[in-house]
């Protein structure tokens, strides 16, 4: 299971910078709503991040008067347990919120372009930890399955 966590990090950080890519368009050329992007983005991604950009809708939607910025910081509440993500990541993800429909499309752009350079960089070290750490782990529970046997037997 370690592993596996490891090793799925890589991929949902992948996927949100894609996520991302996808948020910025709809701001930037498509003029979205947020409510509205946050629902294209969330049908149009992996089903590894597309939970972050449903509940960020479904918060907006609730019409108690959310600003988007604190319906993204729910959002993350909402995603992050079930996720592989860590502390760092989370982060990264945070900064991005009260950027959000509280600024003009060109700054909430150039915003969601940084958060995307800033999940790279965080993705490659993930790969790196993610190659020195899921063999290692793969082997433990191996071994420790066969330790369990021998003292079963």
């Amino acid at each position: 299971m370690v592993a596996q966590r490891y090793a799925r990090r890589p991929r949902e950080l992948r996927a949100l910078e894609t996520a991302l890519a996808v948020l910025e368009t709809e701001i930037s050329y498509g003029a979205t709503p947020l409510a509205e992007a946050f629902d294209s983005v969330a049908q149009r991604t992996d089903p590894l991040v597309s939970g972050l950009f449903g509940y960020a809708r479904d918060e907006l939607a609730t019409g108690t008067g959310i600003t988007a910025a604190d319906a993204w910081q729910k959002a993350i509440d909402t995603f992050v347990p079930d996720s592989a993500l860590q502390g760092e990541d989370v982060g990264v993800l945070r900064v991005l919120g009260p950027v959000l429909g509280g600024s003009g499309c060109e700054d909430q752009v150039r915003h969601i372009r940084l958060t995307v350079e800033h999940l790279k960089a965080t993705r490659i070290r993930a790969e790196e930890e993610a190659l020195k750490n899921v063999r290692l782990w793969q082997y433990l529970g191996f071994l420790g399955g066969i330790a369990i046997v021998l003292v079963i037997l």
